[in-house]
């Protein structure tokens, strides 16, 4: 019998779509329905004073880019190197910008590496929106640690995702381990 009533509310609370569990997160709507700020966060970041970086998530800073943690990542410690001019195609990088971002890749890694130990790293570039990317104007490489077992149903199905650590905590950690990796 309790099992059955177990059964019965598991499937009015998650309703089935079509071969698919359907979860209700209706919190969400507060981030959804905030004001879109349409200037570019990248910029605001780099052209704030540099006293403000851990508010803007800024781990470091180079001649032509900068690397940030992500604020929306897709899995704990998720890095981005911008360049500092606002382009969102690869070509129009110069080639000493582009030199930067690759080392800053590198040293991304080895701060991720002191910080989380992942055990592999996704690492690309979305160009244009109809390729992922959630800023098309300012292109970044994303620096993503990855564990084996650091993928769950809860991105693919549940439209949420399970991080192990706050972004500001993950921050402090990353600085941390900043001198670790120098």
């Amino acid at each position: 019998m309790l099992m059955s009533l177990k059964s019965k509310i598991l499937q009015e609370s998650f309703p089935q779509g079509k071969g698919f569990t359907i979860i209700q997160a209706p919190w969400r709507h507060t981030y959804f329905d905030l004001p879109k700020d349409e200037s570019c966060f990248i910029c605001r970041a780099i052209e704030d004073t540099p006293r403000r970086d851990a508010k803007n998530l800024i781990l470091a800073r180079g001649e032509r880019a900068v690397i940030m943690l992500n604020r929306y990542p897709y899995t704990m410690g998720a890095l981005m190197v911008a360049p500092f001019a606002h382009v969102g195609d690869f070509r129009a990088i110069d080639d000493v910008a582009l030199g930067e971002m690759n080392q800053l890749v590198k040293r991304a890694m080895d701060i991720l590496d002191a910080a989380v130990q992942p055990k592999a790293y996704n690492i690309g570039i979305n160009q244009g929106a109809d390729a992922g990317a959630g800023l098309k104007d300012h292109l970044h490489i994303h620096v993503v640690p990855r564990w084996r077992a650091d993928t769950n149903f809860m991105t693919t199905i549940g439209d949420a995702r399970v991080l192990a650590q706050d972004v500001d905590g993950m921050y402090k950690r990353l600085k941390r381990a900043m001198k670790k990796a120098a």
